[in-house]
């Protein structure tokens, strides 16, 4: 029974939902400046994680072939689709986030979704836990994103709190995979894997700024071509 995965989507859903409640009586001021201060805390983790690469060609190749699939693909289309079907359903219930159109919550959606269900610091988590059984890197990793969901659910709204949904099946589905995944890799393949996630973590912190809206959701099959790339090029051109 793995208890990360649980425990980070309960960060969230938590935090989504008493941030959303907290979102009118909080300054205005307030709720449109933390999200920036989010967005840069997204680049410094993404700098962090890129430090720890060591084929830098492998990282870079992996991000362009990934991003060449996202777009074929259109997987930021359809994130942005399941963004407004949540939306539509948790209005429902819940009353609608103020002061933003459809175009403005869709664009930070879909990057709040690649910082809590696809981060390489979730990913990464998830398969330690299934390969050794800690679930401590997810429980760090849960702090922080309940006061970061609790944040943007101040601008957001209730549907922020749905990103848990995703976020769990992903790690679910990366812990139980982990047992065949880990065995097979080095500790080189984990720091290019970790560059490039921090690649798309400092991506997702442009697009939270507004500084350069990055298709982010369209360089998550980067992290599937991570390892493999990290692999190939340490066998054919070594180190």
């Amino acid at each position: 029974m793995y208890v990360g995965p649980f425990v980070n989507g309960a960060a969230v859903a938590i935090g989504g939902l008493g941030g959303a409640f907290l979102g009118t009586k909080l300054p205005e001021r307030l709720r449109l400046q933390m999200p920036q201060t989010f967005g840069l805390a997204s680049m410094a983790l993404g700098v962090s994680m890129i430090v720890k690469l060591h084929q830098l060609p492998a990282v870079i190749l992996a991000l362009i072939v990934g991003a060449i699939v996202g777009e074929l693909c259109y997987l930021e289309k359809g994130f942005g689709k399941a963004g407004a079907s949540a939306k539509g359903i948790i209005e429902r219930v819940f009353p609608p986030a103020e002061g933003l159109t459809q175009e403005q919550f869709l664009e930070k959606f879909v990057a709040i979704l690649v910082l809590f269900a696809a981060s390489g610091t979730g990913i990464f988590g998830a398969m330690n836990e299934g390969m050794t059984g800690d679930p401590s890197i997810l429980f760090v990793k849960s702090i922080l994103d309940f006061f970061t969901s609790a944040i943007f659910a101040t601008a957001l709204g209730y549907s922020v709190a749905a990103v848990c949904i995703p976020q769990v099946i992903i790690q679910l589905i990366l812990a139980c995979a982990a047992t065949t995944i880990m065995p097979l890799t080095t500790p080189i393949m984990i720091g290019d894997f970790s560059a490039v996630g921090g690649c798309i973590m400092l991506a997702t912190g442009f697009r939270i700024c507004g500084v350069k809206p990055f298709p982010v959701g369209n360089m998550i099959p980067a992290l599937i071509f991570a390892m493999p790339f990290s692999h190939l090029w340490t066998v054919w051109f070594g180190h």
